[in-house]
């Protein structure tokens, strides 16, 4: 009866093993008031930067003004990466150089960087009735290749291109299938770079105060890792053969005492 307490308490103890550890918040923004309203404070666009793939159309009241401004001369079509010729299938839009400067249409040369999507906007309109091209030019301009990268503790990491600008910490997590068990929601890493500056934030996915964070809204070629709760560090220390050590010997322990009970019943019966 000793072997089969022993055995029972054997796997008691690898079950604790297994399911010990300290307990996380898992829950996202747990103390915000529900039914509260809040002002968004962040901004999701950090200006233009080297590398971006804009996408620029102008309208006009008059469509056949706005033509030599929307053909395809001086755009280049990105596909996976790998420049492609003009008039290629895949999306094509005005890629901004290492300059800071793109090529547009009978404008020319214009520099870029540093300008949000409605200042550009404002400038290629002001040149268009300035320079005497279009009377009521509508300029719109987008960014093509949004991407950012998600790392660490995660159920898909990678990288994800999205359309348009706006993209928020939890819809980048989302698209990853969401911080695993073991993921620290506490202190969340945002690595960003804009204007020749590396700058790397945190952000609290489980307060009200993520709301807040410049890091809020994802910026162009962010990258986001999520670092792996202690519980886990623990666990990546230990020998990962553990739980197979304690596995086969819970499982030896176990046919030994059904042979020795058997043993026993035998010799019971026996007599």
């Amino acid at each position: 009866m000793k072997i089969c307490k022993l055995s029972l308490g054997l796997v008691f103890f690898s079950l604790l093993i297994v399911s010990c550890g300290p307990t996380a918040e898992l829950a996202y923004v747990h103390d915000a008031q529900r039914d509260s309203a809040f002002a968004l404070k962040g901004q999701f666009s950090g200006g233009i930067q080297a590398n971006d793939l804009l996408g620029i159309y102008v309208e006009s009241e008059t469509p056949e003004s706005t033509i030599q401004f929307n053909q395809e001369t001086n755009k280049i079509a990105i596909f996976n990466g790998t420049v492609m010729n003009p008039g290629s299938s895949a999306v094509t839009g005005y890629l901004v150089n290492h300059d800071g400067d793109i090529i547009f249409p009978v404008l020319g040369k214009i520099h870029v960087v540093g300008l949000t999507h409605n200042e550009l906007a404002a400038l290629i309109e002001s040149r268009l009735v300035s320079e005497g091209h279009i009377i009521d030019p509508v300029v719109t301009v987008k960014l093509m290749n949004f991407k950012v990268c998600v790392l660490g503790d995660v159920v898909r990491p990678g990288q994800l291109v999205v359309a348009g600008e706006r993209l928020t910490i939890f819809e980048a997590l989302s698209m990853v299938g969401d911080l695993t068990i073991f993921g620290q929601r506490h202190n969340v890493t945002i690595i960003r770079e804009e204007n020749g500056l590396r700058t790397i934030g945190e952000i609290d996915l489980s307060s009200k105060t993520v709301f807040d964070s410049p890091y809020y809204y994802l910026h162009q070629n962010d990258v986001i890792y999520v670092e792996p709760n202690m519980r886990k560090k623990k666990n990546a220390e230990r020998d990962p053969m553990i739980m197979t050590y304690i596995s086969s010997a819970v499982s030896i322990v176990s046919v030994l005492s059904s042979m020795f009970y058997y043993y026993i019943l035998s010799k019971r019966y026996l007599q």
